[in-house]
């Protein structure tokens, strides 16, 4: 049955319909792949069997009537921090032990309206803080990519490792991600698939446990550019239960792929260009500025001058909103309770034994630039150069510029258990350098495959789009994903 997860979400939509095979056979493969490789990647935090096949059942008796949805019969996997209803959902986290909720996010309530099927629950990193996948209470994920010849251990990348993972190890035909400050585009470069951050409102955000509400946003991670919009086109949705839900139409992102990028003008930050840039990853930029160019598109060098200032400022606004949404995690409503002489010290007791070093690391930063005497100099100041790495972007697009290509991670992925990120944070924050600043501006990017390491490890490029036009990005990806191709590991696990 492995034959059947080697297929994309395009073509098991297309073999499911044309009754090649049942989405209860679908997803038996899927889940018996999930049983032989689980125990070592670590991807999955819950599995979901019964469910899944019940969903597939559905699928099965839809397909029959010919009233398939847009992903009938798909088996996906779901990030822990999306709310599933009655299922495990603890964001990774100690402090949130057992907690099953009693609703669906909107996002994955869209995916299941649409015939998705769920597999379960992907590891990530605690409350999405982190870079390698590294600080979940679950364990790390291994990366299914090793360089030649090595047995060492990769990380996946983060906060949506799981998720990344998942897609490459082929243990679902696609998962749903979220992205902070790269946790889509960087894991996707690490594992060699495709993800995409959509505009800042496109997806909902109501039911997915915040970090930082003015910068999360949901999106897919999948094999290839052209299930990447599949996904995204039922993800995707105007919703009145999140106010900063943009009522905008959600197009036919699919409808978008193999149409010309002639005449399309491509943005090549100089900003990107930061010191120490590996040679390789110069050179891929290069490569993907050629493909581009040889497609149609015209080439021109754009300054974003903010840029230098986007990581620091993005470590104070994101701590800061993570400090006031992580309050809520006090050990009386729901999740774990360490009982204390009071009141008082049972909120210490819990909050300390819940939280991880990272996210602990994370609210105090937040606590701090939020308090009396600080919040002018740090938060204030940060919100301000927000603005104008926001206005950078608006006068490169209001100069005619349709998409800006960048690097999306300044390495291939790094072994587990680091030892020089470990004992310096910031250098494991200096991952983020090229991914956060359309975070900060609430602007679209997708990372694509587009070659390998020396190592033999993958590497991705990033395209950022303007507000609302993913169909552009999934246009220019689609040109650079058909000369660059695809990529899979070998299989170890």
């Amino acid at each position: 049955m492995t034959e059947l997860t080697n297929l994309t979400i395009a073509e098991a939509r297309e073999k499911l319909r044309a009754k090649e095979f049942s989405a209860v056979e679908l997803t038996d493969a899927y889940l018996a792949a999930i049983d032989a490789a689980n125990p070592t990647v670590n991807a999955y935090v819950a599995v979901t069997h019964d469910q899944a096949r019940d969903m597939a059942r559905a699928s099965d008796a839809r397909l029959g009537k010919g009233e398939a949805g847009a992903l009938e019969g798909i088996p996906l996997g779901v990030k822990d921090l999306f709310a599933t209803k009655g299922v495990h959902m603890q964001a990774c986290s100690h402090v949130l032990d057992g907690f099953k909720p009693t609703y669906e996010s909107t996002v994955t309530a869209n995916l299941w309206a649409d015939g998705a099927v769920m597999l379960g629950k992907l590891n990530m990193d605690e409350f999405a803080m982190g870079s390698s996948n590294e600080t979940s209470y679950y364990g790390a994920v291994k990366n299914p990519w090793r360089a030649t010849g090595e047995a060492d251990d990769r990380v996946p990348g983060g906060s949506s490792g799981g998720s990344a993972a998942a897609v490459a190890a082929q243990i679902c035909a696609g998962a749903t991600a979220t992205d902070t400050g790269g946790s889509i585009r960087q894991p996707a470069a690490f594992t060699g698939t495709v993800g995409i951050k959509p505009t800042y409102g496109r997806c909902s955000r109501w039911g997915v446990a915040a970090y930082a509400s003015s910068l999360d946003q949901a999106g897919p991670i999948t094999r290839d550019v052209r299930d990447a919009a599949i996904m995204l086109r039922s993800m995707a949705s105007y919703d009145e239960k999140d106010t900063t839900s943009a009522d905008v139409a959600v197009p036919d992102y699919e409808a978008a792929l193999g149409q010309s990028v002639k005449g399309m003008k491509i943005g090549i930050p100089r900003e990107y260009r930061v010191d120490d840039m590996p040679e390789e990853i110069e050179a891929l930029w290069q490569k993907g500025i050629a493909w581009l160019k040889d497609a149609g598109a015209e080439i021109v060098d754009i300054s974003l001058p903010h840029t230098k200032y986007a990581l620091p400022a993005y470590y104070i606004v994101a701590p800061a909103e993570a400090s006031s949404n992580l309050a809520r995690y006090d050990g009386v409503r729901y999740g774990l309770r360490v009982p204390g002489k009071d009141i008082a010290e049972m909120y210490e007791n819990t909050r300390a034994a819940g939280f991880g070093t990272e996210v602990k690391r994370r609210i105090l930063i937040g606590t701090y630039v939020l308090s009396a005497g600080y919040y002018d100099a740090y938060y204030l100041k940060a919100q301000k150069v927000r603005t104008l790495i926001r206005r950078d972007f608006e006068q490169c697009f209001d100069a005619g510029v349709d998409a800006i290509l960048a690097p999306i991670t300044p390495s291939a992925a790094f072994k587990i258990g680091d030892k020089a990120l470990k004992a310096d944070p910031v250098k494991m924050y200096l991952n983020d350098v090229f991914s956060v600043t359309l975070n900060m501006a609430g602007l679209p990017g997708i990372s694509v495959p587009a070659g390998l390491s020396a190592e033999g490890l993958p590497l991705g490029l990033q395209l950022i789009g303007r507000p609302f036009e993913e169909e552009t990005l999934f246009k220019a990806a689609h040109a650079i994903e058909h000369a660059a191709g695809t990529f899979k590991p070998q299989r170890w696990w």
